[in-house]
């Protein structure tokens, strides 16, 4: 079914490239925007239409509200896909592009504006009986009220910003004599990123487990979920492995965790998809937040699912009902997704932007590749480091490492330091394999050593492996071929 005739994707990358995927399946023309260094983007190639928005400065283009509706209007778009990041979770933006009399493809503005807040989505889900850290129920200013708060819940403690997110404004405070200085770094940091210095206080979990449940719900309330995922590898507060299911989830915690997140969904007259996550530690689950947009990782549940969760975002935002029940929905088979940045993670992981000048993507069973680059693509410094998002699906876990294994050591990535050596590592490490992860596993794990002689053996290879790519010609960027380019010890 054709719900729109013409959809703007309002976002660059993979992201975009995958929201036009959907759109060109269902035979919806789509409009590209892009900055001015990202004109020989793929994503521009890929659309049917595509416009500059601005400058390289995010502020200057794709966080131009204007501008962008502008665009819709003069190209006839009916509908705005957000995608994740920018203007995603932008309430304002939401509303504008209603008020333009256009679709925006997603939760409502004011479901947006209800879950932004860190205080209010936390009250909203003690109300509907959603189980929430102990905290503070409300903002906080007041350092004395602050330490009584932290001295009832008990220490360790962490202070967040109520509007932020990706670890942006959070202190850990080990004890009463830390909270006063955490305190105050959180708001100033809060003002300046999020232009709100509420902050508030809540219990530290020491290593806990970040688990979270997709949800699609339709404009008539009928809401459903599509399993959990496992996001607890992370670097600074954001991700760089899910895997779905959990391999820690029983029967029993699924009924409770999924059942939470349906009321989460319910509380907050939610449309669309979305995901509510949690934390889990010691046999307990606690609310963290909705993330009111598609995920980065929603591939891993689309491959253990077989439901193509952008297809059913623009069906409900063109006023559908959902297709299917709870009981139509089921797992099949485990599946992985490792973030490939440009980034080094010897270097506190610090973004490696430049030229990719050689580019070969693997294939084979079980394996998927989203990306938004090519051979010859500069990746700019003034967004997200991210160059492609490796998948893998296997019948079970097992399979699964096996085959992310394989995909890693087929992948070809010269021009830029990359996180490939880290994943790799990761699929070989024990407590990995067993399934014992937690959100501090990369400082704890102390994986640095395997590390470090997975990239001295990959630098061995590269001269080998650019002469042979040379003789060749040109790679195209989404490509199923096949070549080894690292010869790893797997034992």
């Amino acid at each position: 079914m054709k719900y729109f005739d013409k959809i703007l994707i309002a976002n660059r990358g993979e992201i975009a490239i995958r929201a036009m995927r959907a759109c060109r399946e269902l035979g919806i023309d789509t409009v590209a925007i892009y900055s001015e260094p990202d004109s020989n983007a793929l994503h521009v190639k890929y659309a049917d239409e595509a416009f500059n928005v601005g400058e390289a400065h995010p502020s200057k283009s794709y966080l131009n509200k204007e501008r962008i509706c502008d665009v819709a209007r003069k190209t006839g778009a009916e509908a705005i896909h957000p995608g994740y990041g920018f203007l995603a979770e932008n309430a304002g933006f939401a509303k504008l592009v209603e008020e333009e009399g256009l679709t925006f493809i997603g939760p409502s503005w004011k479901t947006i504006e209800a879950l932004g807040s860190k205080i209010g989505s936390k009250r909203m889900m003690r109300e509907a009986g959603v189980p929430v850290l102990p905290g503070t129920p409300e903002g906080v200013t007041d350092v004395e009220e602050a330490k009584k708060v932290a001295a009832e819940i008990g220490y360790p403690v962490i202070v967040k910003a109520s509007a932020g997110g990706g670890g942006i404004g959070m202190h850990i405070v080990e004890s009463e004599e830390e909270l006063e200085e955490a305190l105050d770094k959180s708001m100033r940091i809060a003002q300046s990123a999020f232009g709100d210095p509420t902050i508030f206080v809540e219990k530290y979990l020491m290593k806990p487990r970040h688990i979270e449940v997709q949800v699609l719900a339709d404009a008539k309330g009928h809401t459903i979920h599509l399993y959990d995922r496992e996001c607890s590898i992370q670097r600074r507060h954001q991700k760089l492995l899910e895997e779905a299911p959990s391999p820690i989830m029983t029967p029993a915690l699924r009924e409770q965790m999924t059942a939470s997140a349906i009321a989460a969904a319910k509380a907050a007259n939610y449309t669309n998809a979305g995901t509510v996550e949690f934390l889990y530690s010691n046999g307990n689950y606690y609310f963290m937040e909705v993330n009111t947009r598609l995920q980065v990782e929603h591939t891993v549940t689309e491959f253990v699912t077989g439901i193509d969760i952008v297809k059913q975002q623009i069906a409900i935002a063109a006023g559908e009902d959902l297709a299917m029940d709870q009981e139509d929905v089921g797992i099949r088979g485990h599946a992985i997704e490792c973030r490939i940045n440009a980034e080094d993670p010897l270097n506190n992981f610090a973004a490696d932007p430049g030229k990719i000048v050689r580019y070969r993507s693997p294939g084979g069973p079980g394996i998927r590749v989203d990306s938004g680059i090519h051979m010859g693509y500069t990746i700019p410094a003034h967004y997200d480091s991210m160059i492609s998002k490796l998948c893998a699906l296997g019948s079970d876990r097992e399979e699964a490492i096996q085959r992310m294994r394989r995909a890693i050591y087929e992948y070809v990535i010269l021009g830029v330091k990359t996180t490939l050596p880290l994943h790799y590592a990761i699929m070989h490490n024990a407590h990995f394999i067993a399934g014992d992860t937690h959100t501090h596993f990369l400082q704890e794990e102390h994986i640095a050593t395997s590390l470090r002689r997975y990239l001295h053996e990959e630098e061995a290879r590269m001269q080998t492996l650019a002469a042979s790519l040379r003789q060749g010609k040109h790679v195209a960027a989404i490509t199923a071929a096949v070549e080894v380019y690292l010869r790893k010890n797997t034992k």
